[in-house]
């Protein structure tokens, strides 16, 4: 199984998107730009939500036999290990390989001793084509970067050993993700990263490294472009290079985690990925559901209630909520909107104080990261959340289509 050059992380919290979402592929694909679409949920996302993994393939085929989708599709067990991994088997052809908490673990000494002469070849000057500047490497890096990674990837050989027996080599996906910590990896650690996957045997087919900057849920990333531009260049051409050095699959690529609504650096990836002819993987999960709100708040009435009931309920509860999201959101509470003031707004009021469209003056980056982190309290309304998104299905799914085309593919390509 070989993914295809570009696609897109399609994760739906609560499983009623999946065909307003493909709709916004199919668009795409009619205006020249071919995604393939990877229906992605974390274990702990179905733990909060007391869904299935199963839930999202049955949605992924629903909406592939709706439209007649005739391209590939995927279903990714998101960020798992050993210890979840099961539950998805049956039910997902793309597997992420969450190994960030293995950074930093030991190592067999012997394993660190075959990595060190493997890659004592690499001391002195490190000249990767397309990089103007060698990098120097030294032996006391090459200790360094093997104690922090060479752990992380074989736990990452271990699971994935783990599901090509049940499975069978070649009939899934594997990607690798070291992006939920504090520290970015750099090109040379990409290198030599990539040069462990070998050494493992893992066909990655891409990889999730930490990027430099803030990549928080749900809103506009954060940090310095210039050097997020430099970095994202070089680690595509760190790749290029290290498929032809250590014969990985020609189609690795690099994925890009908490990857919506980073729309600085969009319009630079695309360019980017062009000029080197490389793929792309972009997560996009916890956006539709920020969707889903706004589509309730300009349906009005009843479902407008209920999004400022989902709201007042994440205010009162915004510790228990964000505390698993610590990294990854910059709320101040002092700056959040009160759910009285909050109770007066119209639709339209809320729908733009939530979307985002960074400059709209309703625009308000807290109040947005909080709804996200708060899928938990629609979770526990139930039944009747979902049937208020199933009766205004209409003004949602317009809501999702558009965000996805034209706030991301479109600025991507």
């Amino acid at each position: 199984m070989k993914l295809e050059k570009y696609s897109l992380g399609i994760g739906d919290r609560f499983g009623q998107q999946g065909i307003a979402q493909l709709e916004a592929l199919i668009k795409a694909k009619k205006d020249g730009v071919e995604f393939v679409p990877v229906w992605n949920k974390s274990n702990r996302e179905h733990q909060i939500i007391h869904s299935e993994p199963k839930d999202t393939k049955v949605e992924a085929d629903a909406a592939v036999k709706a439209l007649q989708w005739d391209k590939p599709y995927y279903v990714d067990a998101d960020h798992i290990n050993l210890n979840t991994v099961d539950p998805f088997l049956d039910h997902s052809n793309f597997f992420t390989l969450d190994v960030a908490d293995y950074i930093g673990s030991e190592s067999a000494d012997g394993d660190l001793e075959e990595f060190l002469k493997q890659a004592s070849p690499y001391e002195g000057e490190l000249q990767i084509p397309g990089i103007s500047k060698p990098f120097e490497i030294t032996h006391q890096m090459l200790v360094t970067i093997a104690r922090n990674f060479l752990g992380a990837v074989r736990e990452a050989a271990s699971i994935y050993q783990h599901i090509a027996e049940k499975k069978g080599a070649g009939n899934f996906v594997a990607e690798i993700s070291m992006d939920e910590v504090e520290a970015a990896q750099t090109p040379v650690e990409l290198f030599f990263i990539l040069m462990m996957i070998k050494y493992y045997g893992i066909p990655a087919q891409t990889i999730a490294p930490k990027f430099t900057g803030r990549f928080n849920k749900g809103v506009d990333y954060v940090g310095d472009i210039a050097r997020f531009r430099k970095e994202f260049e070089e680690d595509l051409l760190v790749i290029d290079f290290a498929v032809k050095t250590f014969d990985l699959p020609d189609n690795l690529k690099l994925s890009v985690h908490s990857g919506s609504d980073k729309f600085t650096i969009y319009p630079i990836m695309g360019e980017l990925v062009k000029k080197h002819n490389k793929g792309l993987h972009v997560k996009t999960a916890g956006t539709t559901w920020l969707e889903e709100v706004i589509g309730l708040a300009m349906a009005g009435e009843e479902a407008l209630q209920m999004a400022k009931e989902i709201y007042r309920r994440a205010y009162e509860r915004r510790d228990e909520l964000c505390a698993p999201y610590a990294t990854v959101i910059d709320i101040d509470p002092a700056n959040l909107p009160i759910p009285s003031e909050v109770e007066q707004w119209t639709g339209k009021k809320f729908a733009n104080t939530l979307r985002n469209i960074p400059g709209h003056p309703d625009y308000h980056s807290g109040f947005r990261q909080l709804i996200h982190v708060g899928y938990k309290v629609a979770a526990e309304m139930g039944e009747s959340y979902l049937a208020m998104v199933r009766k205004h299905a209409d003004v949602v799914g317009d809501q999702v289509r558009t965000n996805i085309y034209e706030r991301h593919i479109q600025r991507l390509f």
